[in-house]
């Protein structure tokens, strides 16, 4: 049976061929004196021509240039400038074979170049072995073997030896990989393993398929079901150490490929490989079954504590419109006994003439519920669900062991109290009960009247347990999203000898004492320039007269020629359907090439197929709808498209691939030089089975949905986007996209919204080299923090909150650049970081240390926004941007009413990454017919100044055609790769 190639010939033949571009060609083929003088002794032209070209073939790519090959005329021709011939010597030089062969004898023992043999063969097997645990791309292997080819002067085989190699090197490795992964296995681990593909008791199909349809939607039945399910796997006692018995890069691909299969996929592969995937399956299992129901258990204390807030409210609303009748008969009583008083009379004749007593004590009864600290408190409504809780508070807390430091040991013995007390049965508490943990707040429910009570105490744990395990104050051993906050970080020793080194990624200076004396110089001079501009009213559109700071707001700006601009451009660019498009777009750049496979690593050959996923991703289509609207396609050819070839990393190669390419238009110059972006959350509301997965955030109403956060450059390309919770904050996020991209964007300087905005995110962006210029809603409520003894200008002491903690800010400096570093290196996704150090409580020493350094650099930003309404411009502009692409994402993203239905985080992101390269790739698209049609318009006497272009933005979509039925292979196009212009194009006023 052949086997499938690994790469493609046009890829072998990067590799093997020489190149012709002139930096290559300097680079390679430079001759020195050694090399010149060898080939001096040539006499003829031709001579000295051919031995050149033999000796440059021979060095790069490293093989014997064959008599009939046709070399790149630029290389003929760089080498022959160098030899004193002209490139036609180089046929008549071709055409005397036993010279040619007499000059490869010779050269081969002059440069000490050796031919590829039998045991060569075997021993380059042996040593690219070790590499291949680790990277299995085809390509970066092959490029790996030849450049070791051409270090050991080892002629350069035919591209089939060098396939089979690879072939060879791979599947061994594979087979070393799942031997030593299960090779201390023992026999009981193994039947547990070959288990899984059996039938599960109860639920009709296999354990496996069971374990993994864990239901997602918080309610306490399903947090029983992911514990049921996680419990299952610790049973089969699989040993959790098994995954550093092989590289971490390994373990993560075999995970990824077992949760891909299906389970007849499984019981198909070898026995050896079906373990280790088994085996590595039940370990990623446990441990995203472990962070499952924590997040699970996480949600469940929000809705219930939600719920509980709503029905205070709605019970407090309630009775103050039922005590109404008795708080007139209370006023009119107190009423009465004031005149009485007054007058000399008797109060209490008073009363009882006016009001009755009887009266009077039927409305303090009614009243009296009113006055209870209890009423309208939502613990009291959230003990009034204690049922809820009990029904899985007991599994919850003994599958789980809690860890954490000296701060959160109350907590932890309270935890441990409780479990005991569910083991055992008791209904009575002990003597002594922890009780350092418990709020202030909480203490009149938990402690009324000095007694514990019972079921206060345990929704107390439970309520402490969920803000202590979301600040990383309390972990738990098997998560990886729950873990301990030290681990998250880069080892200690690393960043020391990172330090001592002067090699930490960062842009500041490792001493605190050097970057706060330039940090308090910066700022005190920022104080006295805009004190002066202040007093003098010189500050553009910043009113500080009344000691309450005001800005106008900033208008549109963009001309009526502009506009009129636009319109001609998009007016002339042709119809085209959403499917011609992405095919369009493809044939342009290939990005289609980066949707590898999980196991070989080699792009898809049904292209058709792959655009199809990936249009069903963007328009919110779904499979199964888009095989019945894209005619010679299946569900099943989809789904194992998208299954195989369809992840997160592919889709963000894809997308970097996009964004280079506009990135190198000339037009996008126009719009921006790729150093600024913003970044904004889009929300989209949930609907079908996504319902229960949604979050509520009251600023999208009422109503659960998820949030798609995406970065945009100042060119308009969206470069990053993920899925958050509708009710997370966005500022974690922010430095996501500006980390983790993949494109070749330099972002400087990033523009966000009030929801992006924190001091710990102006500390961490500085910290990182990126100047974070966000535009603040309530600015005049941020106060301004100066440093220890210096005094702001009159007009701005109003603003002033407070001064720098210094000291502890020096002293927890090197930690801030362990982080930072820790962030930087990619150890821990700034997300996760800036998560935990929200929610930690208000003692913790890196917190608040991140907050003093986000404090400075907040005011210093402050002032320099009150300055400089160029910086306020460019900010407004950068999120303009952002929001004119949610317009075109919005209309892109229409099947299902726009309504997010995916119940699992990992599909919900596929739609999000889907949707941003469907933009992306419709960006590309106008930019590049825009360019045509400007080009058209100028041609015909049209004004296309810079000024007018950069107001014409590459977001319209009317001629696209994003609906009907969706056929791919769309007409050839011209030779030029552009499509003609729709109409004559109306001749504008110049």
């Amino acid at each position: 049976m052949a086997r499938r190639r690994l790469l493609l010939p046009a890829e072998w033949d990067r590799l093997l061929s020489a190149p012709d571009d002139e930096r290559a060609l300097v680079q390679h083929y430079t001759l020195d004196l050694d090399d010149l003088t060898l080939i001096a002794r040539k006499r003829t032209p031709h001579r000295r021509l051919g031995i050149a070209m033999m000796l440059c073939y021979l060095r790069h790519p490293g093989r014997i240039l064959d008599a009939y090959e046709e070399p790149p005329a630029s290389l003929i021709a760089f080498v022959a400038n160098q030899v004193d011939a002209k490139p036609a010597d180089f046929v008549a030089y071709r055409s005397r074979d036993p010279s040619r062969r007499q000059d490869i004898v010779d050269l081969l023992e002059l440069t000490g170049h050796q031919p590829f043999d039998r045991p060569l063969f075997r021993e380059l097997t042996a040593w690219l072995l070790s590499i291949a645990q680790v990277n299995r791309d085809p390509v970066a292997l092959a490029t790996i073997l030849v450049e070791e080819l051409r270090r050991r002067r080892v002629l350069l085989p035919p591209a089939a030896v060098l396939e089979l190699i690879l072939h060879q090197t791979r599947a061994r490795a594979e087979q070393l990989l799942h031997r030593v992964f299960i090779g201390d296995l023992q026999p009981d681990h193994i039947a547990r393993l070959d288990n899984l593909l059996e039938s599960h008791e109860d639920a009709g199909l296999s354990l496996l398929a069971w374990l993994r349809q864990a239901p997602m939607s918080p309610a306490p039945r399903n947090l029983l079901a992911i514990i049921d399910r996680l419990e299952k796997i610790r049973a089969m006692g699989i040993p959790t150490g098994m995954s550093t018995r092989i590289p971490g890069v390994a373990f993560e691909r075999m995970a990824a490929e077992a949760n891909r299969m299906t389970v007849q996929h499984l019981r198909d592969l070898t026995v050896q490989r079906r373990r280790a995937l088994l085996a590595t399956a039940s370990i990623r299992m446990g441990t995203d079954l472990t962070d499952a129901a924590l997040v699970m258990f996480d949600k469940l204390m929000i809705m219930l504590s939600r719920r509980a807030e709503n029905r205070a409210d709605e019970k407090t609303l309630r009775s103050v419109r039922d005590a109404k009748a008795h708080l007139r008969t209370l006023v009119a009583a107190c009423r009465s006994l004031i005149n009485a008083r007054e007058a000399g009379a008797d109060p209490m004749v008073a009363l009882e003439k006016e009001v009755g007593w009887f009266r009077f004590m039927a409305s303090v009864a009614g009243i009296e519920p009113l006055a209870d600290p209890g009423t309208g408190d939502a613990r009291t409504e959230l003990l009034s669900r204690y049922a809820s809780i009990r029904s899985f508070l007991p599994v919850f807390l003994s599958a789980f062991h809690f860890e954490g430091g000296p701060g959160v040991s109350s907590l932890l013995r309270a935890v441990a109290l409780v479990r005991d007390l569910f083991a055992t049965g008791k209904r009575t508490m002990p003597d002594k009960v922890p009780t350092g943990f418990i709020r202030r707040s909480w203490r009149p429910f938990v402690m009324p009247g000095g007694t514990i009570d019972r079921k206060a105490f345990e929704i107390c744990v439970l309520s402490e347990l969920r803000d202590r395990l979301r600040a990383g104050d309390v972990w738990v051993e098997g998560s990886r999203q729950f873990r301990d906050f030290e681990s998250c970080l880069m080892p200690r020793p690393t960043f020391e000898a990172l330090r001592a080194d002067g090699a930490l990624p960062l842009p500041v200076t490792d001493d605190a004492v050097t970057y706060l004396t330039t940090r308090h110089q910066v700022l005190a001079q920022r104080l006295r320039d805009v004190g002066r501009l202040a007093a003098a009213g010189e500050l553009p559109d910043v009113d500080l007269s009344t000691g309450e700071l005001r800005i106008t707001p900033l208008r549109d700006q963009t001309p009526e020629a502009a506009q009129a601009l636009a319109r001609a451009a998009y007016d002339a660019l042709p119809r085209v359907k959403i499917t011609d498009l992405l095919m369009e777009v493809d044939g342009w750049i290939g990005f289609s090439d980066c949707f590898t496979h999980q196991r070989s690593g080699r792009p898809t050959d049904d292209r058709a197929s792959l655009l199809t996923v990936i249009l069903a991703d963007g328009i919110n289509l779904g499979l199964a709808r888009m095989a019945d609207a894209c005619r010679g396609v299946s569900i099943r050819q989809l789904a194992w498209v998208h299954d195989w070839h369809v992840r997160e990393e592919t889709y963000a190669a894809a997308l970097a691939r996009i964004i280079d390419a506009h990135r190198a238009l000339p037009l996008a110059a126009a719009w921006g030089d790729g150093t600024t972006s913003s970044s904004d959350g889009q929300f989209y509301k949930a609907g079908g089975r996504g319902v229960g997965t949604g979050d509520v955030n009251a600023r999208h109403g009422n109503e659960p949905g998820v949030s798609f956060y995406t970065h945009v450059s100042d060119q308009y390309g969206p470069f990053h986007t993920k899925v958050i919770a509708a009710s997370a904050s966005e500022a974690p996020h922010v430095l996501d996209g500006l980390l983790y991209h993949q494109t070749g964007l330099a972002i400087e300087e990033h523009y966000t919204d009030t929801g992006g905005v924190t001091d710990h995110v102006f500390g961490l962006c500085h910290l990182l080299g990126f100047r974070f210029a966000p535009r603040i809603r309530d600015l005049k409520d941020r106060k301004l923090y100066l440093f220890p003894g210096d005094e702001a200008p009159s007009s701005l002491k109003p603003l002033v909150g407070g001064e720098i903690d210094l000291e502890h800010l020096a002293v927890h400096w090197s930690e801030l650049l362990r982080l930072a570093a820790s962030i930087r290196s990619g150890t821990v996704t700034a997300s996760v970081m800036l998560r935990r150090l929200a929610a930690y409580p208000r003692q913790n020493g890196l917190a608040l240390a991140l907050r003093e350094l986000g404090r400075v650099e907040r005011t210093t930003f402050t002032l320099d926004w009150l300055r400089d309404p160029a910086l306020r411009r460019r900010a407004n502009a950068g999120l303009n941007k952002g929001e004119a692409r949610n317009a075109l994402a919005r209309a892109i993203f229409f099947n299902r009413l726009g309504e997010m239905r995916d119940r699992s985080f990992e599909n919900q992101s596929y739609r999000a990454s889907g949707l941003n390269l469907l933009v992306a790739a419709v960006i590309l698209w106008n930019t590049r017919y825009l360019q045509a049609a400007l080009d058209h318009l100028a041609a015909n006497g049209t004004d296309t100044k810079s000024e007018l272009i950069r107001h014409v933005a590459p977001l319209g979509w009317e001629h696209i055609g994003l609906t009907g039925d969706y056929v791919w292979g769309a007409d050839p196009l011209p030779e030029n790769g552009l499509r003609p212009l729709r109409r004559p194009i109306s001749i504008l006023a110049a």
